[in-house]
């Protein structure tokens, strides 16, 4: 099976139906990342199959929490993920790429022109600095696959979340289990939405998704 089958029969499996033109960004996606991690490090995973499984695929997993003409912010973005893939499947959202590290930045600059997406744009920056020019409480959804303690990142994200928005937390297996060890040492009070467990198409491991919302 090429990368090309992997990417459509994975995104179906997560309930995703990939257009035609779709997979086409995907694959100058792949090309674009492979490309320029002869220059810098986008990820450390390097096979195409490994990048469509693990990246591509994981972040079309969030799709099924994001709601049409949504404002989405992507914390610690890397190389683009979640935020890209997830614009390339639903090109109606309004899509901020946050990461501190300028080079992936540029990385991800030159993907939205090569793919040619609109109403998305990539900052350099950490969503600590009250100066990195994104708006705050804007968002109706704060996105991240940021390693550390849930505690931490939600406080991270809390700021730029609009009224009634919510925080997606790409976790591994065991992120429930972060969940209830974390809940209660926040210094703000939240509550867990959601949560889906899955196994990750073509792929051993186990991911979690946790939608959270801050108590009104």
């Amino acid at each position: 099976m090429n990368v090309e089958e992997v990417l459509v029969k994975g995104a179906s499996e997560l309930g995703v139906q990939l257009t035609s033109h779709q997979v086409t960004l995907f694959l100058e996606y792949l090309t674009k990342i492979k490309s320029w991690s002869e220059k810098i490090n986008i990820t450390g995973i390097t096979d195409e199959r490994g990048i469509v499984i693990n990246h591509f695929l994981d972040s079309i997993s969030t799709l099924a929490f994001i709601s049409e003409y949504s404002k989405v912010l992507d914390i610690g973005s890397g190389g683009g993920f979640p935020g890209i893939p997830v614009k390339i499947v639903r090109p109606s959202l309004e899509m901020t790429l946050l990461d501190s590290v300028q080079k992936k930045v540029f990385f991800m600059r030159d993907v939205i022109r090569r793919l040619g997406l609109k109403e998305i744009k990539a900052i350099w920056g950490r969503a600590e600095d009250i100066s990195n020019g994104i708006p705050r409480a804007y968002f109706d959804f704060v996105v991240t696959r940021a390693v550390g303690k849930v505690d931490e990142i939600l406080k991270l994200c809390i700021p730029y979340l609009s009224e009634g928005g919510k925080i997606i937390l790409m976790r591994g297996k065991k992120g429930v289990e972060e969940w209830k060890e974390r809940k209660d040492k926040t210094t703000r009070n939240f509550r867990l939405v959601n949560s889906k467990m899955f196994s990750l198409p073509f792929s051993p491991h186990q991911r979690v998704i946790l939608i959270i919302a801050p108590e009104q």
